[in-house]
C-alpha cells in the first residue's frame, strides 16, 4: 500500500509538470526541442498504466496516472494543432 501511495504521488507530481508544458505550449502557440514521437510514446505508456495499475490493485498510482494521461494527450493534441515554430 505504501509503495502505491509513493508511486501515485510521483505520478501526480509528474502530471503537474506536464500541465505546465501544456500551458506553455498554449501560450507560445508552437514548440521547439521536443518531438511528437517522444510525447506520443509516453502518452501510450500512460494509457497502458491505466490498465496495468488496477490489475495490480494500485489505485493511487491509477489516479495519478489518469492526470498524466490527460496532460500528455492534451500536450500531443496541441503539438499537432500548433506545429513547430
Amino acid at each position: 500500500m505504501i509503495s502505491d501511495l509513493v508511486n501515485g504521488s510521483f505520478e501526480f507530481c509528474g502530471s503537474i509538470v506536464l500541465w505546465l508544458n501544456v500551458k506553455r505550449l498554449h501560450q507560445d502557440k508552437g514548440y521547439n526541442g521536443v518531438t511528437t514521437l517522444a510525447t506520443g510514446f509516453f502518452m501510450a505508456w500512460g494509457y497502458w498504466n491505466l490498465y496495468y495499475y488496477p490489475s495490480l490493485g494500485q489505485w493511487w498510482s491509477f489516479l495519478g496516472g489518469v492526470s498524466i494521461v490527460v496532460a500528455n494527450t492534451m500536450w500531443l493534441i496541441l503539438m499537432l494543432y500548433y506545429g513547430r515554430k
